[in-house]
């Protein structure tokens, strides 16, 4: 599943709470313009497997997929190199 932070009336978060309730094996995917590491901390604690920022989105949303669906973590590269992750 993939989901953006920024969705209208429901953000991505709690979409992706709510979604984790009545689907706890949904593999989750953000692709979003949200940098920040406290985005990409609550989107990996909510259990979202992938984070895929919309500038690496030509060269990262498919290996972000791939991980995924092999069961790996997937950070884009322009994130895990610009912050602690």
């Amino acid at each position: 599943m993939i989901l953006d932070i920024g969705l209208p009336k429901l953000d991505g978060i709690e979409a992706a709470q709510r979604i984790r309730v009545l689907i706890p094996s949904a593999k989750i995917v953000f692709l979003t313009q949200k940098t920040t590491i406290e985005f990409v901390e609550k989107a990996l604690e909510l259990g979202a497997v992938g984070y895929v920022h919309k500038a690496d989105m030509r060269s990262g949303l498919l290996p972000a997929i791939d991980a995924v669906l092999a069961g790996r973590p997937f950070v884009s590269s322009s994130l895990r190199n610009s912050q602690a992750l």
